[in-house]
């Protein structure tokens, strides 16, 4: 378990860790596949064909968590798109309780996402988690993912944590292993970031379902 005597600073993710990643994994899955096929005018099995190659080609990179650069790839009005489904973006239930108690513990809360500004907005607005929060940094001020090395660096110099007293909190096996390797003290793995699929365990990693059962 975490020992939150030992943690200062508690560095989160957002979708799939925050937020219900069920918006994004439909988004990016259904919606933009049926869009590229209707503009295309193509099956829907080129489509999404065409899509998941695209996907793998920069997966991992700053460019795959870029509105800009889909937009520009797939001739769609992607933030048009997104506003069309913000019904389906969603905190997780057990995020306030938690983000509530560590506050009161005084701990500094930092979202950090690979997410667009323009996404991140889009879903402050929808959910109002910034209300929570100490400080927020997409990674596209730095021009580079959290599952690269130079991001942790630049993002360590910009806030002035202490690696050892840091919580990062994420859904994703890469990013968690980037934070590792960086010397990122306690690391916590989201087991069910989209509520709709079956829970997933990262291994080597202390796995949450719930954060109510780890409040400090």
């Amino acid at each position: 378990m975490l020992n939150w005597s030992k943690i200062d600073t508690v560095l989160l993710d957002m979708d799939g860790t925050l937020l219900d990643l069920h918006f994004d994994n439909y988004f990016w899955l259904t919606v933009i596949p049926e869009q590229l096929a209707i503009a295309k005018n193509i099956s829907l099995a080129q489509a999404q064909a065409d899509i998941l190659k695209r996907y793998q080609a920069v997966s991992g990179q700053i460019q795959w968590y870029c509105l800009e650069y889909w937009e520009q790839q797939l001739n769609l009005p992607i933030m048009e798109l997104k506003r069309q489904h913000q019904h389906l973006i969603k905190v997780r239930d057990d995020v306030p309780e938690f983000l509530t108690a560590l506050r009161k513990a005084g701990k500094e809360l930092i979202l950090l996402t690979n997410a667009h500004p323009e996404s991140v907005m889009l879903k402050f607005e929808q959910t109002d988690i910034d209300n929570y929060l100490d400080g927020v940094i997409s990674t596209h001020q730095y021009g580079v993912s959290k599952e690269h090395q130079p991001l942790w660096q630049q993002v360590q110099a910009e806030l002035g944590f202490e690696k050892q007293r840091t919580l990062f909190v994420d859904d994703s096996l890469a990013v968690l292993n980037a934070a590792k390797e960086y010397g990122i003290g306690h690391l916590l793995a989201v087991a069910n970031p989209d509520s709709k699929q079956p829970h997933n365990e990262l291994r080597d990693y202390l796995n949450v379902t719930d954060f109510r059962t780890l409040l400090p």
